[in-house]
């Protein structure tokens, strides 16, 4: 491949696509000019201020094959990592540490049927992707050429970055987010110790749902059974002694994944329809919360081409975009929680271990032999093995057990958000509910505006059907608890135009009141609903819902947990002069979490550190308390608002006593942590972000302070809209919105979005970091659409043209 790049910092003649010829001369900004095999016409792509690329092909096939060069040429070794990681490839490169990360991984790749998996997501899916690798495989090219331009990350680790495959765009499935088997495995556990009815304060099922224990199965299970899994689906974690370990004798460190309400991810959004709008057009507004890290997990770019123009917010590894608009609709999403996961427990044959009972007879395992490249090393063996449910992640010989998974991941069409590609272009209510029928991965409550004003929500996700058990546990493989089937997207509940004029959704159970769920049972567990409950009150209270309004709504830092918690404890008489002192921090405050605020403070130290603890033991016994970490706080907080159904005698006596005692604690905590003096007190000295490179342990202090970003105070807190969960060890957030939108459906020029920290996944790109602190502060820029708008506010000029 003939590829050259020539920087000129001198005024220029645009492009014109359209007719390949000079259109008028342009403002003086710095401009490369490259020439690509694979390009089938002169392209352009046009940076804005705030690093946003804006693609013009001539193509929808060179449009995809632009996108994949610029997020290449801007994300490179996160894109590369994101492929390492995915295909089971990372001890190539960094050593024999990463094989037992690479052998779990490979457990979860998909192997079926191409045909059947191509087909899932649209007639134009195996093209798009195909445009898309060749666009990364060029500037991959170009950086061959080029070496110098390569990317600070793999000088650092000494490689090259790799060519890809169309197929390893949809056959990695382990970075999607889950759904539910960590938490079959702590039900279980808490059901050994004890009982299932000790487990809905651990989560509480919706709607209302017992569960039940599948007959034959042992819930005492392995301690590390997850270990597998757990690798199989964490971030690559580079430390100095995993790099510098040739031998393989560092082993990689397993994500904690201990306390749910610490890792959950959620998001929120909401389509308003004009009649409540002040614009009198449609509005939707999008910030799904994600894990945190530098660069951040969205990319925001622009596709135009004849017959598509589609601008928002993707995964930089994946063609297309995922949250925004088109020119006519706009869409945006958020967990919708069908359960989509199982785990099967086999009986071993004890003659021959390498089969398991399967109804009535021993079946074989059926095994995959690979080898994994080692850095510095002869290759691995790796002997993968699977039972008819689908991967083993361990084998318990002491009971003569094996353990697999069974998850909708590894069906046809569910390669994570790559079925974007189909509703990205439809321009009717219609066609965008047919393309969500096939969804397949994460489950999505997506929701819809148009530009005639209509708007809707359409939720999907691949949904099994569970005839005689709930999914709420695991289930023995013996064949008695087998899926028939999936329920179809038809299956699914929806609305249009609903008559208040608004719809949102939160991760919350949101199932209509008259839908079958016990028939279907797509999911009992849902996350908590006091952001759905906040953003509620809000947009119900608004005569007319403006963009302004739904900017500061995805940044609001009202906790209705806080509201709840201090109606409850403040006319509680208390005798005890630290609790006393505590109910006075609270006097007066707004619930608002800002990052000066002692109240904040006292409150988070008090719910993540002392109440929940307090609520376990005064309603369990002590061995179901001791099995569970963190109770599920929508239980906790229902059942400290009416005390009598769990506390016991003297109930109202007994719910005090725990909200006192607990608030004393806090209060006393506090009192360590940052002084005598409530006044004093600020909950951003505890609660921060810092936006963390894959690079960043395994590096000196300056290159860390170079490719970290923060930590910064942070405000908000994990059941504010603005979501700001945090690990409970040191507060640091865990997840939240790095990406937020609010579109103007139909002036689009007037959409706003913002993420953090920025763009650019080269630390000394300008566009690294430069949108941290707007971020922070709740601002936005504006997503510019047109194309003189986008022209008038260009910082760079990316031309491309066929290799001669």
């Amino acid at each position: 491949m003939d590829v050259n790049i020539r920087p000129l910092w001198a005024a220029v003649l645009a492009v014109s696509l359209q007719a390949a010829s000079v259109a008028q001369a342009k403002e003086a900004i710095p401009v490369e000019s490259y020439q690509v095999g694979g390009l089938s016409k002169p392209a352009e792509i046009l940076v804005d201020r705030w690093g946003v690329p804006h693609i013009y092909a001539a193509t929808q096939a060179d449009a995809f094959f632009m996108q994949g060069f610029n997020a290449a040429r801007d994300r490179l070794f996160q894109i590369d990592l994101w492929r390492r990681r995915g295909l089971g490839q990372l001890a190539e490169v960094l050593g024999a540490s990463y094989v037992p990360q690479d052998q779990a991984t490979r457990l979860f790749l998909y192997r079926g049927d191409m045909q059947r998996e191509w087909k899932a997501y649209g007639s134009e899916a195996q093209s798009i992707a195909t445009s898309f690798v060749a666009g990364i495989n060029a500037y991959v090219d170009f950086l061959a050429a080029h070496p110098e331009r390569m990317p600070f990350e793999f000088r650092k680790l000494g490689y090259a970055p790799a060519k890809w495959q169309p197929e390893d765009v949809v056959r990695i499935r382990s970075h999607g987010l889950t759904r539910n088997l960590n938490s079959e495995v702590a039900r279980a556990a808490v059901a050994c110790k004890a009982d299932l009815k000790s487990d809905e304060i651990r989560f509480g099922l919706t709607p209302s749902w017992e569960a039940q224990m599948p007959q034959g199965l042992d819930p005492c299970l392995p301690k590390d059974l997850l270990k597998v899994f757990q690798l199989a689906t964490q971030n690559v974690r580079i430390t100095k002694e995993a790099i510098q370990s040739a031998a393989g004798e560092a082993s990689i460190r397993i994500a904690a994944a201990e306390r749910i309400d610490e890792i959950t991810e959620g998001s929120n959004n909401w389509v308003i329809s004009p009649s409540k709008s002040s614009t009198g057009r449609a509005i939707m507004a999008n910030d799904p919360h994600r894990a945190y890290s530098a660069p951040s997990l969205r990319y925001i770019a622009h596709l135009n081409a004849p017959g598509m123009n589609v601008i928002g917010a993707g995964e930089p590894a994946l063609p297309g975009i995922s949250i925004g608009h088109n020119g006519t609709i706009a869409f945006g999403l958020t967990i919708f929680n069908i359960d989509q996961e199982d785990l099967y427990v086999y009986e071993l044959n004890p003659e021959h271990p390498d089969q398991y009972r399967y109804q009535g007879k021993w079946e074989p395992f059926r095994t995959v032999q690979e080898q994994i490249a080692v850095k510095g090393a002869q290759p691995v063996p790796a002997a993968l093995t699977f039972t008819r449910h689908g991967p083993v992640i361990f084998v318990d010989k002491e009971k003569n057990r094996a353990f697999a998974v069974r998850s909708g991941w590894l069906e046809p069409g569910m390669a994570p958000y790559f079925g974007s590609v189909d509703y990205m272009k439809a321009t009717n209510f219609r066609d965008f509910k047919k393309a969500m029928l096939n969804w397949g991965a994460p489950t999505e409550n997506q929701v819809y505006a148009d530009v005639q004003g209509n708007i809707g929500w359409v939720p999907g996700g691949l949904a099994p059907r569970r005839p005689n058990w709930d999914g709420l546990l695991p289930v023995p493989g013996d064949g008695r608890y087998e899926w028939n089937g999936f329920w179809s997207g038809d299956d699914l509940p929806f609305a249009y135009n609903p008559a208040n004029g608004w719809f949102s959704s939160s991760n919350q159970m949101n199932l209509p009141a008259d839908y079958p769920y016990k028939e279907r049972k797509l999911g009992f567990e849902w996350t908590n609903g006091s952001r759905h409950t906040r953003i509620e009150e809000v947009l119900a209270a608004l005569p007319k819902v403006s963009i302004e309004d739904s900017m500061r709504l995805q940044n609001d830092d009202l906790a209705i947990p806080a509201r709840r918690l201090v109606t409850l404890v403040q006319p509680v008489p208390a005798a005890d002069p630290k609790a006393h002192a505590a109910q006075e921090v609270f006097t007066g405050w707004d619930y608002i979490e800002r990052t000066d605020s002692a109240p904040a403070a006292l409150y988070e130290v008090w719910l993540s550190r002392h109440l929940g603890n307090a609520f376990k033991k005064a309603v369990l016994k002590p061995e179901a308390a001791a099995a569970m970490t963190a109770p599920d706080v929508a239980v906790m907080l229902d059942a400290l608002e009416k005390p009598e159904a769990l506390f016991g005698d003297n109930a109202i006596a007994r719910r005090n006593q725990v909200l006192l005692s607990s608030l004393a604690a806090a209060y006393d905590e506090l009192t360590k942590l940052q002084g005598p003096d409530p006044r004093q007190w600020q909950w951003g000295k505890l609660h921060h972000n810092l936006m963390e490179h894959p690079l960043a342990a395994a590096v000196d202090d300056a290159t860390r302070a170079r490719i970290n970003v923060g930590p910064m105070p942070k405000h908000g807190g994990a059941y504010t809209p603005n979501q700001s969960t945090y690990r409970v060890s040191d507060f640091r957030q865990t997840n939240g919105a790095s990406f937020r939108v609010v579109v103007d459906v139909g002036n689009w020029d007037n959409s706003r979005a913002i993420n953090s920290p920025g763009q650019s996944g080269n630390p000394d790109n300008p566009h690294y970091r430069d949108l941290a602190d707007m971020w922070l502060k709740g601002d936005y820029f504006p997503l510019l659409y047109s194309r003189d708008k986008v022209e008038a506010s260009a910082q760079q000029r990316i031309l491309l043209s066929p290799a001669r």
